[in-house]
């Protein structure tokens, strides 16, 4: 396949264009017995490309390196590879095709950015128990009314081979992150001349849905369980935000609540959504664009373009390292790119249109989708004039101790403003924590209340 080619298969296309979204399998078994021979486990190519410059998938990073202890920050076991090129302003043109628009925006933008490519690490992998139950809900998965959610699948990715948008959309919102997860990170939007505040959160993921043991049944309709405390600075500190993600958004939408410090009170939050700004954000992101989109996707069509070869961050180890302070990535404009690790490789790329009689900020969106891991790892946000707005990157790393791919720092940069909101900092804290054991009843209204008087 050439470089610059997209994949693009005349019966999705031809699905694309007539699918109704109303309950349709995903796909035949026979298409399924691909998983795991031509296909990865989990729906990727698994060969790689014509000239090379994307190897076969082999399974990706299966064990911690020599001398990793679960707890500590991952040491980067891509750490002798070598810069193949630098992508600047001047010589873009050489890499138009594999550029996102964002991209290239960034590089004509800002003189100082640029892009160091490193070797293809196709580094993603699972559980084998993950391997297994996308192989069993491929052919039961199915999308409600409308893609407003999904039914007929627990564990696995739902759609691992792909018939529509949404349904890569949903591929990345069902992902497998650990079971139960706990983080301290920072959160700054510096100004055009680089001054910033910290924001401190303590956040915590309850990932039903991957859970082993798990039945449609059990979960109740959701996919996760999210908390997160604000922790500084003073002014902000105590607030904690309590989501309830759901599945079949149809039949229950999301559940948010807000504890509030100053009045001692937990509150419904029914604007924890859609393009209400996010937490302590500056005004920098709304809140779909935490994990690089999350929540209901009945807002937008979503047209699957096919899949292309790009240059996106991965393996971002230097970046995700604590010998490196806040304060070395935080730049003016955007954050610093020497310690930014991009490598070419296939992902799907779906546009998203606003809906006639909806709203949103964003008129229009494109993702930039991982095929190995379902990760999204860039979009690209327009307003309503049809300019590009925001660019939206997530730096990835395998957490290896799981393992899995998630990122280590999401980056939303404003172009019109000349601003920035970097969130997911954790170098100057203790990594995450994959061990925590919770209970459902810590996830309660009644459990936001008595955690916020203590």
């Amino acid at each position: 396949m050439a470089r610059n080619t997209f994949i693009l298969i005349a019966a999705t296309l031809a699905l694309v264009a007539s699918f109704s979204l109303s309950a349709v399998a995903s796909v035949t078994q026979a298409e399924a017995d691909r998983l795991g021979k031509d296909l990865t486990p989990t729906g990727a190519e698994k060969a790689g490309n014509a000239d090379g410059t994307i190897p076969a998938w082999d399974g990706g990073i299966t064990s911690p390196p020599a001398g990793y202890s679960p707890g500590d920050h991952h040491p980067d076991p891509y750490a002798d590879d070598e810069v193949l090129f630098t992508i600047t302003a001047a010589n873009m043109s050489q890499y138009e095709n594999q550029l996102t628009p964002g991209h290239r925006a960034m590089l004509e933008a800002y003189d100082s950015y640029k892009m160091k490519v490193y070797p293809t690490r196709r580094s993603a992998s699972y559980p084998q128990r993950i391997y297994d139950a996308t192989k069993r809900v491929a052919t039961t998965a199915e999308l409600v009314e409308g893609g407003s959610g999904i039914r007929g699948a627990i564990m696995g990715t739902p759609f691992p081979i792909p018939q529509s948008g949404v349904e890569v959309v949903w591929n990345h919102l069902t992902r497998y992150r650990g079971d139960i997860a706990a983080r301290k990170i920072s959160q700054a939007a510096p100004t055009r001349s680089g001054s910033y505040t910290e924001v401190v959160f303590e956040d915590e993921f309850n990932v039903v849905y991957s859970q082993e043991g798990q039945t449609e049944e059990s979960i109740n309709n959701r996919i996760l369980y999210f908390k997160q405390k604000v922790v500084a600075p003073a002014r902000l500190a105590g607030g904690i935000l309590l989501v309830h993600e759901t599945l079949d958004q149809v039949k229950e939408p999301r559940a948010a609540w807000l504890y509030n410090p100053g009045q001692r009170r937990v509150r419904r939050a029914p604007n924890v959504a859609y393009d209400n700004p996010g937490t302590a954000a500056d005004g920098m992101r709304t809140s779909d664009q935490f994990d690089m989109f999350n929540g209901a996707p009945d807002r937008y069509d979503w047209q699957l373009v096919g899949k292309k070869e790009m240059y996106l961050p991965y393996n971002n180890y230097a970046l995700h390292s604590d010998q490196l302070t806040h304060k070395d990535i935080l730049t003016p404009l955007h954050i610093n790119p020497e310690y930014l690790r991009y490598e070419l490789h296939r992902v799907w790329v779906v546009e998203a249109t606003l809906k006639a009689g909806t709203s949103h900020i964003y008129k229009r969106r494109t993702l930039y989708v991982d095929e190995d891991s379902w990760q999204i790892l860039a979009v690209d946000q327009y307003d309503k004039r049809d300019q590009l707005w925001r660019v939206s990157e997530g730096f990835v790393v395998n957490y290896y101790d799981v393992p899995m791919l998630w990122t280590t720092l999401e980056v939303h940069t404003d172009l019109q403003a000349g601003r920035y909101l970097a969130i997911g900092l954790d170098n100057e804290f203790s990594m995450y924590n994959f061990d925590i054991e919770r209970t459902l009843e810590d996830y309660t209204p009644a459990a936001l209340r008595r955690e916020g008087v203590r």
